[in-house]
């Protein structure tokens, strides 16, 4: 039971039920042609919660929301990474580094692209539980894609409702357990020495339900020096307390010792051999470990048919070391070894009310977050791959309190507004413990606070159609990482100021038949955006630059097109610049305005097509194409990682017998052997930036579930 369903009527409810390269209508043309999209049979009218907090039909919110359901994460993937499936919302760029020290780098609308490591401007959530710091800083790492139900993808004004963030917003839930019992065991092989193998249970026994899942990964790496292994798991235990009471518990743990760090490329380098390492990543041991678990709970309750609280409170411990690709000797240096323990939680309260306004329906949401998190930072010299002296030792605490609030009114049959507020409260604080005649006390604190508004409005025009406008304003704070070196000296860089964005998007759904059709247009302004002002050999700077813009459209279509095909389509196109020029780089060079953002792809676009044929309903086939625009590597544009267009093909089956399932799958990626590069390293002093993506690979899986 969703003790949270106390939204608004549904409005058919109300009514009788109801560098530059071509168009993007030419690529659009030429993806359909070569690929045209999707998989199986799409859910046309998902229910979705991230964007506005409550249970609701996407087709209805104004806003851009996409939902992966569980047959897209399962079917024909390996299920390591998250970048597997995100590929098929519009506006979202999910890049495999091929490199497990630095995770994946995810952008969504061009937020998040200048991360050298992890995702940031991109806020990440498991099951109403922060998988993102206060200082906005996430890790997709811990998510155990086994257990996963669904995720949902929000992206423009509304993700300012969530705070530090101004991009966008990924949501993963877990599965919840039911009857009857089931005990499964996947395994998957692939390219360059890659298994994943997991099992997972599942079930409930009266009012108990549980899902628990671990898998182990490793490879040796398409890349040398690229080797990495992985251990996650996943428990989720809910108890229905009563008829009006439900009490769910999580927890995660990820276990990843030694990845290894290939670094990036030079032009010359990856034209060369795309697979080889700096060398430098070799004479340093490049390398990162990670152990991290988190442990949270959230209780639901419903006062009755109008009223429901929600309280959540986790907790959980990160401990990371990183060696860099330098030794750090130097007395001021911060060190060539990064240490990290952190210990981090947080609480939150919502409270959802249903009423009516002059006959129409209202639905009130209200709530504050608290989330802290406590951080010693070591610095320690590299002695080629050994742990060497310390150079760094500081207490980092940084900590958000928020206060939210948020109505849905449909004042009109034809009309619902929706309008929000978010104030935010962030603070950075450091305690230097590393004092010398060389190294001064570089102790010191930062505070950021702002209010951000957000106001919609859905015109419903059919029950097949809706049409909406949302305007809303963002903020985005440094992080700590961002803060945690100074372009010269040692000490945060605590001069950084939050960009500070303002967003209009207006857009259309359609449900034609089995057809789904979303579109959207948005601009963004922002001010004080932090860039990148110089990185070498894992260590960057940032810096703030004047102001930038966003113009961009979005194209998403999914549709059953008989005889056992299913496509989906989706299109961005966006136009990310500098408006104000300023100076960047090491050595500084002028960046003229009009000059485009660094890690931002101008055009993307994937596509799919799925056959299952009608007399051999336990297979399906099906085509994947995927295009992505050229990327600067530099504020300056210096150099671009250059467009590319690859094509993937997938086999998948399954087929019961008796009480047990079996399947199985071939993925084959980049069909033709493309060589291209899969992400940036944006402002790499050394001019590495390229992290080359691996050619022709292949993936074999197979898995039994017993229904017990």
């Amino acid at each position: 039971m969703d003790f949270l369903r106390v939204t608004a009527a549904r409005p058919g409810a109300l009514r009788k039920r109801a560098p530059r390269g071509g168009s993007l209508a030419g690529l659009a043309a030429l993806v359909m042609a070569a690929a045209a999209a999707a998989a199986e049979p799409v859910e046309l009218d998902p229910v979705v919660v991230t964007a506005t907090r409550q249970s609701q039909r996407s087709f209805d919110l104004p806003a851009s929301v996409d939902t992966i359901e569980r047959a897209a994460i399962e079917q024909g993937q390996p299920m390591i990474n998250l970048s597997e499936t995100l590929v098929r919302v519009p506006g979202v760029l999910a890049q495999n580094r091929q490199n497990y020290a630095q995770d994946l780098q995810i952008s969504s609308r061009g937020f998040g692209a200048r991360a050298t490591f992890g995702v940031r401007g991109v806020r990440l959530y498991q099951d109403d539980i922060p998988a993102t710091m206060p200082d906005g800083q996430g890790q997709t790492g811990s998510f155990q894609l086994l257990a996963t139900r669904r995720i949902e993808v929000l992206r423009g004004p509304f993700s300012t409702l969530y705070g530090n963030a101004a991009g966008g917003v990924i949501s993963v839930f877990s599965e919840s357990g039911s009857e009857p019992d089931t005990l499964g065991a996947t395994a998957v092989a692939g390219s360059f020495g890659t298994w994943n193998a997991g099992v997972k249970v599942d079930g409930a026994s009266g009012a108990f339900g549980y899902v628990a899942a671990i898998n182990r990964f490793t490879t040796d790496g398409f890349r040398d020096h690229s080797a990495a292994e992985r251990t996650l798991s996943v428990a989720k235990l809910s108890y229905e307390a009563s008829p009006r009471t439900r009490v769910v518990v999580l927890g995660t743990t990820q276990d990843q010792p030694g990845s290894q760090d290939p670094l990036g490329l030079t032009r010359s380098q990856w034209e060369e051999d795309p697979r080889q390492a700096d060398a430098v990543a070799t004479l340093f041991d490049t390398r990162k470990s990670v152990h991290h678990y988190q442990v949270g709970a959230r209780v639901d309750h419903a006062f009755d048919d109008a009223s429901a609280l929600r309280v959540t409170a986790y907790g959980g411990h990160r401990r990371v070391r990183q060696y860099l690709a330098f030794t750090g000797v130097g007395p001021t240096s911060s060190g060539g070894v990064t240490d990290l323990d952190r210990d981090f939680g947080g609480a939150s309260v919502k409270l959802f009310h249903r009423t009516r306004w002059l006959d129409g329906p209202v639905t009130l949401v209200a709530g504050v977050d608290y989330d802290r998190q406590d951080e010693r930072r070591r610095g320690y010299v590299n002695d080629f791959g050994s742990l060497g002296d310390l150079r760094r030792d500081e207490d980092d605490v940084v900590r958000n309190a928020d206060l939210y609030a948020q109505l849905e009114w449909q004042f009109a049959p034809r009309f619902t507004l929706t309008a929000g507020f978010r104030s935010s409260d962030v603070e950075f604080r450091s305690t230097d413990a590393y004092v010398t005649a060389a190294n001064p006390d570089d102790s010191g604190a930062a505070s950021y606070r702002k209010t951000t508004p957000v106001l919609g409005l859905v015109f419903h025009a059919s029950d097949a159609w809706n049409v909406y406008a949302t305007y809303g304003e963002g903020f985005e704070t440094p992080t700590f990482a961002e803060l945690a070196y100074r372009a010269q000296g040692p000490g945060l860089n605590l001069d950084l100021r939050a960009a500070e964005s303002r967003a209009l998007e207006i857009g259309a759904k359609a449900r034609l038949g089995a057809h789904r059709l979303n579109l959207a247009a948005f601009a963004i302004d922002t001010d004080d955006e932090i860039v990148t002002g110089a990185a070498t050999g894992g260590r960057t700077t940032f810096r703030n630059a004047g102001s930038t813009r966003r113009r961009g459209v979005e194209v998403a279509w999914d549709g059953d097109l008989g005889g056992g095909l299913a496509a989906h389509v989706a299109l961005a196109y966006l136009r990310a610049e500098f408006a104000d020029a300023f100076t960047s780089g090491s050595p500084p060079v002028d960046v003229p305005g009009g000059t485009r953002l660094p890690g931002v792809a101008e055009r993307t676009a994937y596509a799919e097509l799925a056959w299952t044929p009608p007399a051999l309903r336990w297979l399906t086939v099906a085509l994947e194409a995927q295009h992505v625009g050229s990327i600067a590597v530099n504020d300056r544009n210096s150099d671009f990682a250059p467009a590319y267009t690859i094509a993937n093909v997938r086999v998948s089956a399954q087929h019961d017998i008796a009480n047990v399932r079996v399947s199985g799958f071939v993925r084959v990626n980049n069909l033709a052997d493309r060589n291209y590069i899969g992400s940036v390293i944006v402002g790499d002093t050394n001019g590495r930036f390229f992290e080359p993506a691996p050619g022709r690979n292949v993936f074999v899986g197979a898995g039994v579930e017993w229904r017990l």
